[in-house]
């Protein structure tokens, strides 16, 4: 299946995306596509509904982030050793853990705001993990019966803030739109290897990014069994897994970055496609 949210922010309603590629309304079944919805349980009632007795949803509404009322917005930093050499940093011998704020959620059409003052906000596609049983001490061998599905996610970056300002990574991470998810959640059953899917993403039609999750230092099971031993997982938890080389900061001589009024797409094989127009923080 692929879930979705759409309608306008804070009001959105679940849905899922047919064969056709229309969106079906779910709120006669479910509130949202959160929590209890996510866990075996729940996806297994969703493949139950007949489809076409689901309303379709007319006209182009605005697709919201396909996972709602998120608990954890978790990120691995550096997951790619080519990545980690652009950033001229060490390969990591343990996953780096960092946090986005879910305030930083939003959809994946939705507009990235430039925080104010910044010079260095930059680009990251990655695929997003979102846990649909909850548990902690996980194994890697059933970590991935954990998971509910995958997504797209734009993991934006301040790095001056991130870098520059002390402390943790996670102040550069987490503005205000810094996290867009979906357009959908595609649940695990849909995607036969996580592990080999190609991604890319473009500024103004330039392709920055292109790589695969097959070049991930840490896959998805060793990830789940990580994180699961420094915190609870739960329903609706995302985990956003790092990001191929080719981001602004790696660009030599000199680094590329984002400002007001530019267009991002990226998109990951099987996941879907974002795109988002740059805007400046009131």
């Amino acid at each position: 299946m692929k879930l979705l949210r759409y309608g306008a922010k804070g009001a959105e309603k679940p849905g899922l995306l047919d064969a056709d590629n229309q969106i079906r309304d779910l709120s006669g079944h479910v509130a949202d596509i959160a929590g209890d919805v996510l866990t075996p349980a729940g996806l297994a009632a969703l493949t139950k509904i007949d489809v076409a007795s689901l309303p379709v949803v007319t006209g182009n509404p605005r697709i919201g982030a396909c996972v709602g009322q998120v608990g954890k917005f978790v990120c691995i930093g550096l997951n790619y050793a080519d990545h980690a050499a652009e950033s001229g940093m060490d390969v990591p011998k343990e996953p780096i853990i960092f946090n986005k704020w879910t305030s930083a959620i939003c959809g994946p059409n939705d507009a990235v705001e430039i925080p104010r003052g910044s010079t260095k906000t930059d680009w990251e596609v990655e695929l997003g993990v979102v846990i649909g049983k909850g548990g902690r001490y996980i194994d890697e061998a059933n970590a991935m019966d954990h998971v509910a599905g995958y997504c797209v996610i734009n993991d934006v970056s301040e790095r001056e803030w991130q870098l520059e300002r002390g402390g943790s990574w996670d102040k550069g991470k987490g503005f205000d739109t810094f996290g867009p998810l979906g357009p959908w959640l595609v649940t695990r059953d849909e995607i036969a290897d996580p592990h080999n899917l190609d991604m890319w993403l473009e500024v103004d039609g330039h392709r920055y990014q292109q790589g695969n999750t097959r070049t991930l230092i840490f896959n998805v099971p060793q990830l789940i069994a990580y994180l699961s031993r420094c915190m609870s997982l739960q329903p609706g938890d995302v985990i956003s897994t790092g990001t191929p080389p080719g981001v602004g900061l790696g660009i030599k001589p000199n680094p590329v970055f984002l400002r007001a009024g530019q267009t991002i797409r990226l998109g990951i094989a099987g996941l879907g496609e974002q795109q988002q127009v740059t805007v400046q923080a009131d």
